[in-house]
């Protein structure tokens, strides 16, 4: 295996050289850099990153934990922690918790034994966060994502999610749909409380009392939300419009319209906190409220990187982002 020892010798300069260039410690001559690089080429040099770490105390690498990276606004999330990470020199670690919090322990737990420099966790449902504090209290950088507010301390980025679920609501009850029914997901996940808050709020301010029979709870996943929504939408007292919480549920309650031969917007309007990607070849066109969800990635990272490069403050700073609400022809609006 060639050495760094290797590269200078062929490249007639010294191993310091050669250090900087790999390193980028310092400003290499164009022509002592090219003719470093093309001898790394030519004896297949490649650097002992596991040697390089242990002599930093460093290992260049940050942990991320979500629930499923293949929902699109999670796995906006991660390219935008991805790029920030990769813009910085860090390698990325991704792992799922599945919504399982004993899942969630294990992987911070090997994510931390693999020295992560610092560490990126979107809590699981009725996660206690015990392991995440220990592994913060234990002196690595943590950065709570998208579900802020729960148990812990220290940094968190998010977005509002009261709010624009408040205005959503609103405006399918400006519509003069009196009956506004909400699939909400699993209320153990706090961006998902945080949107049923909304929606009670925006009854509330419209003089409606809020029913609990219009709300649809449960995993949140397609086809547990479908089943719940065929009772809604085949009962006497249909509800005229039903906001969702997140695509999945939204997924369950359009298959449980088409299943019963419900046309939305003719027979029942549709709104959806969280987007599809191409939503504009959705017909209908969905009115969805959209979040900054690559910003929060961006912003997660940002956050971690100034505790990984010594910000030793001991209060913690919450960040929420502001979704923005795109009114289209599903709730009932007579233009996309």
């Amino acid at each position: 295996m060639a050495t760094i020892v290797d590269v200078a010798q062929l490249a007639g300069v010294s191993i310091s050289t050669v250090s900087h260039v790999v390193n980028g410690t310092r400003p290499v001559a164009d022509r002592t850099r090219k003719r470093v690089l093309k001898a790394i080429e030519q004896t297949g040099y490649r650097q002992d990153t596991l040697a390089r770490s242990l002599r930093r105390a460093r290992t260049d690498s940050i942990g991320l934990v979500v629930s499923d990276a293949g929902q699109p606004t999670f796995a906006d999330m991660v390219r935008g922690v991805e790029h920030e990470a990769a813009q910085a020199g860090y390698t990325l670690l991704l792992a799922h918790s599945g919504e399982d919090p004993a899942q969630e322990a294990r992987s911070v737990q090997a994510l931390a034994a693999r020295r992560v420099d610092g560490l990126i966790v979107a809590p699981a449902a009725r996660s206690t966060g015990g392991e995440t504090e220990a592994v913060r209290r234990g002196g690595t950088p943590v950065v709570i994502l998208d579900r802020i507010g729960g148990p812990g301390g220290g940094d968190a980025v998010g977005v509002d999610n009261t709010t624009p679920m408040r205005e959503l609501v609103e405006h399918l009850l400006g519509h003069g749909h009196g009956t506004v029914a909400l699939a909400a997901g699993d209320l153990a996940v706090s961006t998902m409380a945080e949107r049923h808050r909304g929606y009670t709020q925006a009854l509330r301010a419209a003089g409606i009392e809020p029913d609990p029979e219009l709300v649809i709870t449960g995993s949140g996943l397609a086809g547990e939300t479908r089943l719940s929504a065929l009772r809604i939408l085949s009962g006497e007292q249909r509800p005229e419009a039903v906001a969702c919480a997140s695509t999945e549920t939204a997924v369950g309650v359009m298959e449980a319209a088409a299943e019963i031969g419900l046309s939305i917007p003719r027979d029942l309007k549709l709104a959806v906190f969280d987007g599809f990607p191409q939503s504009d070849l959705f017909e209908p066109r969905l009115t969805t409220v959209v979040q900054p969800a690559f910003a929060v990635g961006v912003t997660a990272m940002t956050l971690l990187l100034r505790r990984v490069n010594g910000d030793t403050s001991e209060a913690g700073e919450t960040i929420r982002l502001t979704p923005r609400v795109i009114y289209r022809t599903s709730c009932g609006c007579t233009t996309p």
